[in-house]
């Protein structure tokens, strides 16, 4: 093997950068050519695939989003789609793809190699952390931060004035960015899609915490916890109390990722690499107990994510 190819996929997320970086820089260490494909599975489809060299990467590290442009392609979930990518690839003598993504570009990638015979490696990249097969993917930790400079800045207006305040994050499906940020931002009520919520118990304790002299509380909710409209209303009536609302959404996805990000996206991207050095086929790295592990592509697709039900509950008790 002397050439690869990498892309993103899907969603970006902070970290895509910092590992594609290290993609590019460990395989030149390894004599590999490594060839970028912009706008991910459409980019194979449409041919815009480019030689990298280390100064391709320099100064990315630091940056949110993904230089090489991401893009979700319907065209390539087309059996014509994946021979034109195909196509692109063997027309640069490339069998062996690193893709950066989140489930959907996984799932592409896996029958991308039934259809096509190429070799895929895949990084998880995706802020939702929705993935059942690792701990963590690239992008998680920046957004829970952020996430948190929005709970931190909210509780100051809203303790000013006494009020209420809904914050609804991302995670249409997965609650994780809700119940991460929420509990570090010490939220007295996190709402997820996961676990379902009981609306006359939440107005009775906004009552009991303004019994309690507490005039202003915060609520995180992520988007797929229901009509968060529809929510305030039924709060503010039963609880008697004003209900301020704030949606982050895509501020969500930027930013200059953290230093957990940073650091995971480099040694997931090395081990990608090393695995393309040992011959492996057809593998997904991830964390697991803060280590870099890998496992097959289909075996890791076929698990079902389950919600920390501990960890929702201990954040309703620390609420309180």
């Amino acid at each position: 093997m002397t050439k690869i190819a990498v892309l993103t996929s899907g969603g970006d997320a902070p970290g895509m950068n910092a590992c594609l970086r290290a993609v590019v820089r460990y395989a030149i260490s390894k004599d590999i050519d490594v060839y970028g494909v912009r706008r991910g599975y459409q980019g194979l489809i449409d041919g815009s695939i480019e030689l990298l060299n280390s100064r391709s990467v320099s100064s990315k590290i630091q940056r949110g989003g993904t230089f090489l442009k991401t893009a979700r392609s319907q065209e390539f979930t087309t059996k014509d789609g994946m021979e034109k990518a195909y196509e692109t690839l063997s027309a640069y003598g490339i069998t062996d793809l690193v893709v950066i993504g989140g489930d959907g570009t996984f799932r592409g990638g896996k029958e991308f190699s039934e259809l096509c015979g190429i070799n895929i490696i895949g990084i998880p990249g995706t802020i939702d952390n929705d993935l059942a097969y690792t701990d963590y993917t690239l992008g998680f930790d920046t957004a829970v931060n952020t996430v948190l400079w929005a709970i931190n800045s909210l509780r100051d207006t809203m303790g000013s004035h006494g009020r209420v305040s809904l914050l609804e994050v991302m995670g249409r499906h997965c609650g994780d960015i809700a119940l991460y940020a929420g509990i570090c931002g010490g939220a007295e009520h996190i709402l997820i899609p996961e676990i379902e919520y009981d609306l006359d118990e939440i107005a009775a304790d906004l009552r009991k915490s303004q019994k309690r002299g507490k005039t202003s509380n915060m609520i995180v909710f992520a988007e797929g916890a229901g009509d968060r409209d529809a929510v305030c209303k039924e709060l503010s009536e039963k609880a008697g109390v004003k209900i301020t609302t704030t949606t982050l959404g895509h501020i969500q996805r930027g930013g200059s990722p953290t230093m957990f990000d940073r650091l995971w996206a480099t040694k997931m991207a090395v081990h990608a690499v090393e695995l393309l050095l040992e011959g492996a086929k057809n593998r997904v790295v991830g964390i697991k107990n803060n280590k870099i592990f890998d496992e097959d592509i289909a075996v890791a697709l076929s698990k079902k994510r389950k919600i920390d039900k501990k960890l929702y509950e201990m954040a309703k008790i620390l609420g309180r």
